[in-house]
């Protein structure tokens, strides 16, 4: 499921670029900020195709074997374990994946040479290797491979990074998140479940009293931009010395998406909000910007309690 920063990220990057182009309709801008959310999940499940298809082109290998004209005692009797793993079985068989592949039109049929370069790299893994040598098999075992090879493969290969950022330029910027989202869904596999294992949907379902997370992203991206004049007010009061245009736009922005948490969120408490956007200036903006942004936003989270424009339900939230 995507979490609530990656949202925040997103809506912060949606409102940096709809500032940049100023032909731009808000509600087109809204509109590509939903694209984008998606595309990240649809990264998501192509993670698990190219687990899928790795598990298929070597059953594919191992019955090529055994069809040569004088196949070796290796060809006829091969090492199975790497096919019989339980986890890549329930991810190839998983009803629900297979559904969303056909969805997405996930297709690798033009793609063979990539996936002979990442299984060659499974088969370089020492961890692979060890985990072939073992003659017992177990789900336990099954699974830490499968989360091994996210771990060392699909994070770390370069091959792999290239791959999909040619796909799709949002990919770039999704990768990790896509990659967390599957390493957390994995290791959640049971193996009862079989072939209905849960695969985690975009967004998380909903608690009483809270926004929805499609909820919560189109107010704050909307909202920020409807009261973008009134918080740039309130940012220039608080701003010694400096002028607003002298401030870097990114801290601008952070500081803006968390009036607007502040004052239209009413069941995010103030410390989240606020922890949130210092994670996210860490990231994103300059070293220095986090201390500024941090003491911004405990002047003004003060302000707006002494004006009474903080109404949060709930004990803790202020």
């Amino acid at each position: 499921m995507i979490s609530r920063r990656y949202l925040r990220t997103k809506v912060m990057q949606a409102i940096f670029a709809h500032q940049m182009n100023d032909k731009e309709d808000a509600g087109d801008a809204e509109r590509k900020l939903s694209e984008a959310i998606q595309s990240c999940y649809t990264l998501f499940i192509y993670f698990f195709s190219l687990i899928s298809e790795i598990y298929r082109y070597r059953l594919n290998k191992l019955e090529d074997l055994k069809l040569k004209i004088n196949p070796t005692e290796a060809d006829l009797n091969p090492n199975t374990k790497f096919v019989d793993n339980k986890v890549i079985q329930q991810i190839d068989d998983n009803v629900i994946l297979n559904k969303l592949y056909k969805e997405l039109n996930i297709n690798w049929s033009n793609d063979t040479d990539f996936i002979v370069q990442v299984n060659h790299a499974i088969l370089e893994l020492p961890e692979y290797q060890n985990y072939m040598k073992n003659p017992n098999q177990n789900y336990k075992d099954d699974k830490k491979l499968v989360l091994r090879i996210i771990e060392k493969i699909f994070v770390e290969s370069e091959l792999i990074h290239w791959f999909f950022e040619e796909k799709n330029v949002h990919w770039f910027d999704d990768y990790n998140d896509a990659l967390l989202m599957l390493y957390k869904n994995v290791s959640l596999f049971e193996e009862a479940d079989g072939d209905h294992c849960p695969i985690d949907p975009l967004f998380k379902k909903t608690e009483e009293g809270q926004d929805s997370d499609v909820d919560f992203y189109k107010k704050l991206f909307t909202l920020t931009l409807a009261h973008d004049k009134e918080y740039e007010k309130r940012i220039e009061q608080k701003l010694q010395n400096w002028e607003l245009e002298r401030v870097m736009g990114l801290d601008i922005i952070l500081i803006k998406m968390a009036l607007c948490e502040f004052t239209q969120f009413e069941s995010i408490p103030i410390k989240v909000t606020i922890n949130e956007y210092i994670e996210l200036a860490k990231t994103y903006s300059t070293g220095k910007s986090k201390l500024f942004i941090n003491g911004m936003l405990d002047s003004l989270a003060i302000d707006l309690k002494n004006e009474g424009l903080l109404h949060k339900m709930g004990r803790g939230l202020i």
